[in-house]
C-alpha cells in the first residue's frame, strides 16, 4: 500500500468512524466497534488492535480485536505504559529492541501506541496496534490515529 492509498484509506476509515459512533454514549460498544473498523481496514498490517483503559496506576485490557493479550499493563511499562506515562505517542519498529516490552504475543514484531485523552488532558486510556511486520508504523498512522482520538474525544464527551 502506498502513502498515497494509506492516507485515502485513513480518510475514509475517520470518516466512517464519525458516522458509526455518532450520538453513541456507551464507551465499551464505541470502542468495540472502532477497535473492529480499524483492524479491519489495514488486515496486512495490523495483527491486534484494541484498547487498554486506565484504572488508577495500571492499564486493563479493554476492546479489541485479535489473539489474548495481556490484561493488566503498569503505568511505565512496555510501550503501552510509557506511551500513558509521556502521554505521547510511540511508533515501535522493533518491539524486541524497546526496553522493557511486555510480549503478550511473540508474533508482534512492531507497534503503535496513541493516548487517549480528556479535554482536560488527562489520559483515560491507549490505543494500542500490533503488526507481524517490522517499521510497519509511520507518521502518516500517528497523524490519523491522533485525529481519530480526537473523534472519540469529542463524541464521548458530547
Amino acid at each position: 500500500m502506498t502513502s498515497s492509498e494509506k492516507t485515502q484509506a485513513y480518510e475514509t476509515l475517520c470518516k466512517q468512524i464519525a458516522q458509526l459512533i455518532l450520538g453513541e454514549k456507551n464507551v465499551t460498544s464505541v470502542l468495540a466497534n472502532v477497535a473492529s473498523a480499524l483492524h479491519f481496514a489495514f488486515p496486512e498490517r495490523f495483527f491486534w488492535t484494541g484498547f487498554y483503559l486506565v484504572h488508577g496506576e495500571e492499564l486493563q485490557l479493554g476492546p479489541f480485536q485479535g489473539t489474548v493479550a495481556c490484561m493488566h499493563i503498569g503505568l511505565g511499562r512496555g510501550v503501552c505504559g510509557t506511551a500513558w506515562a509521556e502521554n505521547r505517542t510511540l511508533i515501535v519498529d522493533d518491539v524486541e529492541a524497546f526496553p522493557g516490552h511486555i510480549a503478550c504475543s511473540s508474533l508482534s514484531r512492531s507497534e503503535i501506541v496513541v493516548p487517549l485523552h480528556q479535554s482536560n488532558g488527562n489520559v483515560w486510556g491507549v490505543i494500542d496496534i500490533d503488526s507481524k511486520m517490522l517499521s510497519a508504523f509511520d507518521s502518516v498512522d500517528a497523524y490519523y490515529l491522533e485525529k481519530l482520538e480526537n473523534i472519540l474525544r469529542k463524541r464521548l464527551e458530547e
